[in-house]
């Protein structure tokens, strides 16, 4: 991924600001919580949602065993329809193959349709380093590109601003940018929509080239698919001469019938909707109808490492609905901008490790980011074990261990800071597999009980500064079941 994000602090450093900030807080609580309330009465709706789920996790399962084959038959299926395929290993290798493209048409701006892929690679900043501008025309991302900021969610990338620093960013900087915002704006949502409206119809009109993601791509006819809800997309992806397509390639599905179970199943996840508004295909290039020039540029950059991890590998099922990051109540407090990638929240704590690697602070910060509370597991449409993940990639950062970087093995060292966790773990190991000193020791605490302190010392002090020691019984358990033999009986 890029380094748009590296060089952040740690997870835990950098949530300090944003838990003592009690405007983003609120406008977090407000989204999440309207998001997700939505979102369980749609997905109600549904009887058969069990079995969607499983069948959605099935197919991406399938799909990344079989990538290979899937992937070949994905270059055909676009090639044979006037498209044209091309393979980035890298974020630096597909900014490369992006801007030349963009250059071959002698144009100096683009338009986008919101990507994750874009922004995991920064192809804005690459583009903007070339002397072309790259215009965002969801209105989110239209928000946070005017301020100057980041996406701090994958669905609603602005879900940190309320609506009069909205009104405040179109009125300083829309002039910048093009169409200035209308005297007398208010913070009115109707009129924030008009005013992104008549700043970004005039690009829509005048320009020669978009640049697009894809939610899904399908192998047996090559036809690519995003669903949204404003109609930026569909203006993005008909409207230019030239149509550029960057797409993760665990993206991919086998078949059109395999895209019916994501298409009932992501609309509800996300925006908590039946169907999208929008649902926008085109399989390479028709004459006369919509971009006379379509590039695919299939984007590694990390995921064939994270395909190797059997258990890490399923962070690639995910279909960006979001719905993690509705529940999780660290994400709710925390922001977005905190876990340092464009993929916040549950599925950015397992998914950026696996992709970036985990040798900077921010990225082994990431996968403790979570109380493992497991209800981002439970709303997720694909059924990935967030907790099972971050649990094994916790492993992996105390312990080292084997891990695939740019297709190679490595073996990672332990990362510093955990000796104290790891002395612990090897500890209770030891103990839990020697029952006689572990029954001694639980007689031992259980008859000083008296003299343990309320709060522990040294790297304890922050668990138990905001929560109590939990107190030792009387009596150890094992020692009450040999005088009792289970039952009340013996008490009396």
């Amino acid at each position: 991924m890029s380094g748009t994000y590296l060089g952040m602090p740690a997870f835990p450093q950098a949530v300090r600001e944003a838990v003592n900030n009690p405007v983003l807080r609120q406008n977090l609580r407000h989204a999440t919580h309207t998001i997700r309330a939505k979102r369980a009465r749609a997905v109600a709706e549904v009887s058969d949602w069990a079995e969607l789920r499983e069948a959605g996790a099935r197919i991406k399962d399938h799909t990344l065993r079989h990538l290979d084959r899937y992937l070949v038959e994905l270059e055909e299926a676009v090639t044979a329809a006037g498209g044209t395929v091309h393979w980035a290993a890298d974020a630096e290798e597909a900014n490369r193959i992006v801007t030349a493209l963009v250059k071959e048409t002698g144009e100096s701006e683009v338009v986008k349709v919101k990507s994750m892929a874009t922004q995991e690679i920064g192809l804005n900043e690459a583009l903007e380093a070339e002397g072309i501008r790259a215009y965002e025309t969801d209105l989110a991302e239209l928000i946070v590109q005017l301020g100057k900021d980041r996406p701090s969610h994958i669905l609603v990338p602005a879900i940190h601003r309320n609506r009069g620093e909205i009104r405040d960013i179109f009125r300083r900087e829309m002039g910048e940018w093009g169409r200035p915002a209308p005297d007398g704006l208010t913070d009115t949502p109707g009129e924030l929509a008009e005013a992104a409206r008549l700043h970004l119809r005039e690009k829509f009109l005048r320009a020669k080239v978009g640049i697009s993601g894809a939610n899904f791509m399908v192998a047996e006819t090559g036809t690519l698919v995003v669903v949204e809800s404003e109609g930026n997309g569909r203006m993005c992806l008909t409207l230019p001469e030239t149509l550029i397509s960057v797409v993760g390639i665990e993206k991919t599905v086998p078949t059109w019938r395999d895209l019916e179970v994501f298409l009932q199943t992501l609309p509800r996840s996300s925006t908590a909707e039946r169907m999208n508004p929008y649902t926008s295909m085109w399989t390479g290039t028709t004459d006369g109808d919509g971009p006379g020039a379509f590039h695919l540029v299939l984007l590694d950059n990390g995921r064939t490492d994270t395909l190797a991890d059997e258990v890490g590998r399923q962070a690639l099922r995910c279909i960006r609905c979001s719905a993690c990051l509705n529940v999780c109540p660290v994400y709710e407090r925390a922001g977005g901008h905190a876990y340092g990638s464009v993929y916040p929240g549950p599925i950015g704590a397992i998914l950026s490790p696996q992709l970036r690697g985990t040798a900077s602070a921010i990225d082994a910060s990431l996968p403790y980011a979570s109380s493992l509370c497991g209800a981002c597991y439970e709303v997720c449409p694909v059924a990935i074990d967030i907790p099972e993940v971050l649990v094994h990639l916790r492993e992996r950062i105390v312990e080292g261990g084997e891990a695939v970087q740019a297709g190679n093995k490595v073996l990672l060292k332990p990362a510093r800071g955990h000796a104290a966790e790891r002395a612990a773990m090897r500890a209770a190991r030891w103990a839990l597999s020697h029952p006689a000193a572990l029954r001694t020791g639980q007689r031992l605490a259980s008859r000083t009980r008296r003299l343990h302190p309320r709060t522990l010392p040294g790297p304890g002090r922050a668990w138990t500064a905001t929560r109590d020691l939990p107190a030792l019984p009387a009596e150890p358990f094992r020692d009450w079941w040999q005088r009792t033999g289970g039952t009340t009986d013996g008490d009396k």
